[in-house]
C-alpha cells in the first residue's frame, strides 16, 4: 500500500489538515469517518491527497456510504478524481460537477444517484460513469454526463445497511471499476475501458455534492496501490508525466429532449373552461331529460 497516498482509520489531524490529505468545504472528520456533506442542501465537501501518485499503473480501493432521510428523491452523488490541480472548491461556477471543478485535467470516476436526464436512458440510478478529460470537456449535468463518458454501470449502492466499496484499477492503458456493494465480499466489474491514457503525478481526490436534493457521503478509507513491475524503468514514468490524459473512445450520445414547454394559458382560463365544460355537460343531461320525459307521456298518450 502507499501509505503517502493512502488514508485508513483512526483519522488524525487538526483543522483541515488530515495526515496527507486536506479538507475542503463542508468535509469534516471524526475519528473513524470523513463526512464530505451531511443531509443538508447546497452542500459541498472535498477531500484531497497532498501526494502526487508517481505509479504509472494504480489500484485505489474506497470504503463508503452514502444515506439520506429521503425515500424517492435523494441526490447528488460524488466523485473520485485523480487529476493534474486539486479542485480549490467549494467557491465559484466553476464547482459544478460534484463538489469539484468543470473542464478538470485527468480521470473523474462519478458516483451518481440522481437521474438529470429526462431523455431515454438505457441505465438505472444510482450509476456510476468514467470521464477522461484533457481540460476542453463539460461535464453535463442535464444528461448526466452520458454524451462525455467512456463507460459506466447500474450499481445500488446508496443506502445499504453493510459496508460498500469501490475499487478503480489503472493498469496497461485500460481502466476498470469494481464494486462491492452486495455484502459478498467479493468485487463484481462495473465497467472495463481500453485505451486510456493519463500520465503519471497527478493526484487523487474525492468530493461530493448536494442541491434541492440531499444525502450524506461518507468516507472510511482509501487504499491505494502501486501495481508498476520491480524492474519497471524509472525512466518510463517520467515520460509519462509530460502526455495529456485521452481516451481512444466515447460512448455514443443520446439526443437531449428538452423538458415540453409550459402552456400558456392562465390559470383563470383553465378553470373557466372547466366551468364551461361542466355547464355544457350539465345543460346537455337537463335537455335530455326534458326530452326523454316528453317522450314518455306522448307514449301514454298514444296507448289511451
Amino acid at each position: 500500500m502507499k501509505r503517502e497516498n493512502s488514508l485508513i482509520r483512526p483519522f488524525h489531524g487538526s483543522g483541515s489538515s488530515l495526515n496527507n490529505w486536506e479538507l475542503r468545504g463542508s468535509a469534516f472528520a471524526s475519528d473513524t469517518f470523513i463526512r464530505l456533506t451531511p443531509d443538508a442542501r447546497s452542500m459541498q465537501g472535498g477531500l484531497w491527497n497532498r501526494h502526487p501518485c508517481y505509479s504509472r499503473n494504480w489500484e485505489m480501493e474506497v470504503h463508503f456510504k452514502v444515506f439520506g432521510s429521503g425515500k424517492d428523491l435523494f441526490g447528488d452523488g460524488f466523485a473520485i478524481w485523480y487529476v493534474r490541480d486539486p479542485s480549490t472548491c467549494p467557491g465559484g461556477a466553476h464547482c459544478s460537477v460534484f463538489g469539484s471543478n468543470d473542464y478538470f485535467v485527468g480521470l473523474g470516476v462519478i458516483l451518481d444517484t440522481y437521474n438529470n436526464y429526462n431523455g431515454v436512458h438505457n441505465h438505472e440510478h444510482p450509476y456510476i460513469s468514467a470521464m477522461v478529460n484533457n481540460g476542453t470537456l463539460h461535464y453535463d449535468h442535464d444528461r448526466d454526463g452520458t454524451h462525455t463518458q467512456v463507460a459506466g454501470c447500474s450499481a445500488k449502492f446508496r443506502g445499504r445497511e453493510h459496508d460498500t466499496y469501490v475499487k478503480i484499477k489503472y493498469a496497461d492503458d485500460t481502466v476498470t471499476v469494481y464494486t462491492d456493494v452486495e455484502n459478498r465480499r467479493a468485487w463484481s466489474q462495473c465497467l472495463t475501458a481500453p485505451g486510456i491514457i493519463l500520465p503519471t503525478g497527478y493526484y487523487f481526490g474525492i468530493t461530493a455534492a448536494t442541491g434541492d436534493l440531499t444525502d450524506t457521503h461518507e468516507i472510511y478509507s482509501v487504499r491505494v496501490y502501486d501495481l508498476d513491475s520491480p524492474d519497471q524503468d524509472p525512466a518510463v514514468n517520467k515520460e509519462r508525466a509530460n502526455v495529456l490524459p485521452s481516451a481512444s473512445f466515447f460512448e455514443a450520445p443520446r439526443d437531449h429532449v428538452d423538458d415540453p414547454k409550459p402552456s400558456m394559458m392562465s390559470g383563470f382560463k383553465k378553470l373557466f373552461l372547466i366551468l364551461v365544460g361542466v355547464i355544457v355537460v350539465c345543460g346537455a343531461i337537463f335537455i335530455g331529460g326534458i326530452f326523454y320525459v316528453k317522450q314518455n307521456e306522448h307514449s301514454r298518450k298514444r296507448l289511451y
